[in-house]
């Protein structure tokens, strides 16, 4: 981080605790399918456990000042290209941190715009996920068209871009543009319910995690395998679900079997963990606590 100094409110480190909180659980639960977690690299030969830690580390304290950047904006239209520097600053600390192996850049752009956006919702009434939601959409409105439909054709092209070019894949830049749908739409009110009706902390991540990998288009996904693997990581994640995913036995079982087919067929659903992180981040942000059976059941 540069020498400039800044200030942060308290409602600014509320938001930035969060998010990391966020971050650092969906890294820790497990079976998650293709993932890394505490112990196993998923579809992955050079990142681990420890690699997420120490980039979680890295750009935790970023997500407070995001946060504080919406808390005094002004001019909406302005706060994503206010935030991309200091984005582009995060994203060196983490690199230095992990041989430069992208372990957390997709996170800390979607967590990035997501801790501003709950700034920016603190700052006008209530912080809860339809806000959120809300002002995710006005801060990136026009993303797709500019960064997407508008690229210059002689640019080097970064996965996503050439994802978008090939099959129209709108990826993560879609999901901030319409306001997080597939967060607001499944991923929170399944984590939720999940929560509400008793399931524990990783059990309702690992749930939330199968059903956002069958709804999800993720270009993660589709840029290692295709959209035809897409469509079958897809599928297969549907089969869990209709096991019982992580309220069943047989679903359980199906999780398992789920992560070795995807780590055999060097499946890792990398958007789908953004998603969850902002999930439970953005739960937590609304001032739900964990039950104390959660955290050590």
């Amino acid at each position: 981080m540069n020498e400039k100094q800044w200030k942060v409110s308290k409602e600014s480190l509320v938001i930035g605790q969060a998010m990391t909180a966020g971050v650092l659980l969906e890294i820790s639960c497990e079976p998650s399918p293709g993932l890394v977690s505490p112990n196993s690299m998923g579809a992955h030969k050079d990142m681990n456990i420890i690699s997420f830690l120490l980039s979680s580390a890295a750009i935790a304290p970023y997500f407070s000042i995001f946060a504080e950047m919406g808390l005094n904006c002004k001019i909406d239209s302005q706060l994503l290209e206010n935030i991309r520097p200091l984005g582009i600053e995060a994203e060196k600390e983490f690199l230095n941190l992990t041989n430069q192996v992208n372990t957390q850049r997709g996170i800390l752009f979607l967590g990035g715009i997501v801790a501003a956006a709950a700034g920016y919702a603190t700052k006008t009434g209530e912080r809860n996920m339809s806000r959120i939601s809300e002002k995710v959409a006005v801060i990136c409105k026009g993303i797709i068209e500019k960064e997407l439909v508008l690229m210059n054709a002689n640019k080097k092209k970064t996965h996503g871009e050439n994802l978008y070019i090939k099959y129209g894949l709108t990826g993560i830049r879609g999901e901030v543009e319409k306001g997080l749908p597939s967060v607001r739409e499944i991923g929170y009110p399944v984590f939720k319910n999940a929560v509400s009706n008793g399931m524990g902390i990783n059990d309702a991540m690992v749930h939330t995690l199968l059903h956002l990998f069958s709804h999800v288009e993720d270009t993660t996904v589709a840029s290692r395998v295709g959209i035809e693997g897409l469509k079958k990581c897809r599928e297969a994640s549907q089969e869990v679900l209709e096991k019982g995913g992580m309220q069943s036995n047989e679903g359980r079982r199906a999780a398992l079997e789920l992560d070795r087919y995807f780590i055999k067929q060097n499946i890792s659903p990398g958007g789908c963990a953004d998603l969850l992180a902002v999930t439970v981040g953005i739960y937590l942000m609304e001032g739900h606590s964990l039950k104390p059976e959660s955290i050590i059941g």
